[in-house]
C-alpha cells in the first residue's frame, strides 16, 4: 500500500482524535462539539472555516494556485441513537448513542488528509472539506445544499468514503450506477369496527384485513415491477388490539421501501396505495395511506467513478479495488450526486479483529452494538483523499 509517510506518521495522534469523538457521539443535527473538534483543528493548520451550514456543517478551504477549479470532499459527522456494549476505554460516555457506523473514522480519515493538503498544496485549485452533519436520517446533505453549499462554495465535483467491514483492510470498492438505494417510509391505518372477539360478526375485525395486505403487497414485487428490477417492501410493524378478547376498531402497519429507481419507487407506491385502499374496501374497512420518501438512490457518475478507480489501484493494486454490490442501504451523500457529478465509495474495516479488550463480544458490522471503527484505515484513507485531489487538478486541462 502506498500511504504518504508524514499522514503515517501521524496515525497515533489521529487516531487520538478519532477516539475522542467516538467517546463523545452527538446524534443528527447535534453536534455541536464535534463540530468544534473539527473547527479547531482545521483552524490550527491555517484553514479557513465556515460553520453552521446545514445546523452544524463545517465546510473547510483550502487552496492551491489559482485554478477557479474546484472539488469537494465529504464526511459525516453524527451518530446513532443506539446503546453501545463496547467498554473499551474509548467507548461512549453518553448512555443511548453510539458511532456505529464509523463517522467518527470518516471525519478523522479527512482531517488527516486535510492537514497534508493544507501543508503541501500540491495542486492547482481548491479543495472543500465537508463535515456534514445528520446523515442518520436527518437529510444533512439535503440541508447543507439548502443553505447554499454548492452556491456559496462551488465545485467541479464531490467525493464521499464509508468505510465496509467485512472487506479487507488495504481494500476499496465502487462501481458506477446506483449503489446505494432510495429510502422511504409508510404508515397504513386500517379502521374497522370494535366488537367483542366472541361475536365477531358485529364488528369489522381489521386485523385480517392487515393480514391480506402485507401478503399482497409482496405480489407488487413479484408480479407488477420487472424481475429484474430491484426493490423491497418491508412490513416492520404492525400494532393492534389490547386485550385478548376484543376486536380492536384500527391497526396499523409501518415499514420500509427501497428501490434503485425512481420509476419502480413510482410504481411501488402507486400500487400499494391500490392494494391498501381496495383490499380495505372489499373488508367494508377504510385506510389511511400516507407514504414518505426520504433519501433519493445513490448513483455514482461514470468518469468519476473511473478516475476514482484508478487513482485507489495505483495505491493498492487493481486486484484490490473491488467492485461495489449495490446495497439496498441508503445513504444522503445521493442529494450530493443529484447536483454534482462525483463517486461514492468503500474502504475496507476489516473483520473486527482490530477491537481492544471490552469490545460487545457481537460482530463488528455497521450499526451494531459492538462495532468500532478500524483505526489502521485512518493513514489509508487521509492518503487516499490527498492522492485524489492531486491526480484529479493534474488530470484537468
Amino acid at each position: 500500500m502506498k500511504v504518504i509517510e508524514e499522514i503515517l506518521a501521524q496515525a497515533h495522534t489521529m487516531a487520538a482524535v478519532r477516539r475522542d469523538i467516538h467517546a463523545h457521539p452527538e446524534l443528527c443535527f447535534q453536534e455541536q462539539r464535534t463540530a468544534d473538534v473539527v473547527a479547531q483543528q482545521l483552524t490550527a493548520w491555517g484553514i479557513p472555516i465556515h460553520r453552521g451550514m446545514g445546523t452544524t456543517g463545517v465546510v473547510g478551504i483550502i487552496k492551491g494556485g489559482d485554478s477557479p477549479r474546484a472539488i469537494g470532499l465529504r464526511a459525516d459527522m453524527d451518530a446513532l441513537p443506539m446503546q453501545e456494549f463496547n467498554t473499551f476505554a474509548h467507548a461512549s460516555q453518553h448512555a443511548g448513542k453510539m458511532h456505529a457506523c464509523g463517522h467518527d473514522g470518516h471525519t478523522t480519515m479527512l482531517l488527516a488528509a486535510a492537514q497534508h493538503l493544507a501543508k503541501h498544496r500540491r495542486f492547482d485549485g481548491t479543495v472543500y472539506l465537508i463535515f456534514q452533519p445528520a446523515e442518520e436520517g436527518g437529510g444533512g446533505a439535503r440541508e447543507m445544499i439548502k443553505d447554499g453549499l454548492f452556491d456559496k462554495f462551488p465545485m467541479d465535483a464531490v467525493f464521499g468514503m464509508h468505510n465496509w467491514p467485512g472487506m479487507k483492510v488495504g481494500q476499496f470498492a465502487l462501481s458506477s450506477g446506483p449503489v446505494m438505494a432510495s429510502s422511504n417510509e409508510f404508515k397504513i391505518t386500517i379502521r374497522g369496527k370494535g366488537s367483542h372477539a366472541a361475536l365477531p360478526h358485529n364488528g369489522i375485525d381489521p386485523v385480517p384485513v392487515a393480514c391480506q395486505m402485507v401478503q399482497a403487497f409482496q405480489t407488487i414485487i413479484s408480479r407488477n415491477k420487472k424481475p429484474v428490477d430491484a426493490g423491497v417492501i418491508s412490513v416492520t410493524m404492525i400494532h393492534a388490539g389490547e386485550a385478548t378478547n376484543v376486536v380492536p376498531d384500527a391497526c396499523e402497519l409501518q415499514g420500509t421501501v427501497r428501490t434503485f429507481t425512481v420509476e419502480v419507487l413510482d410504481l411501488i407506491e402507486r400500487r400499494m396505495r391500490h392494494v391498501a385502499e381496495h383490499v380495505s374496501a372489499a373488508h367494508e374497512a377504510v385506510c389511511e395511506f400516507s407514504f414518505r420518501r426520504n433519501y433519493p438512490p445513490t448513483t455514482n457518475h461514470p468518469a468519476e467513478t473511473a478516475f476514482a478507480r484508478q487513482v485507489m489501484a495505483d495505491m493498492v493494486g487493481a486486484d484490490n479495488v473491488l467492485a461495489q454490490e449495490p446495497t439496498m442501504g441508503a445513504e444522503d451523500f445521493s442529494y450530493m450526486l443529484q447536483a454534482k457529478p462525483g463517486c461514492y465509495f468503500f474502504i475496507g474495516n476489516g473483520d473486527g479483529d482490530h477491537r481492544e479488550m471490552g469490545h460487545g463480544g457481537g460482530p463488528c458490522t455497521l450499526h451494531n452494538p459492538s462495532y468500532d471503527f478500524n483505526d489502521e484505515l485512518i493513514p489509508l484513507g487521509g492518503s487516499c483523499w490527498v492522492r485524489l485531489v492531486e491526480a484529479w487538478f493534474a488530470a484537468q486541462p
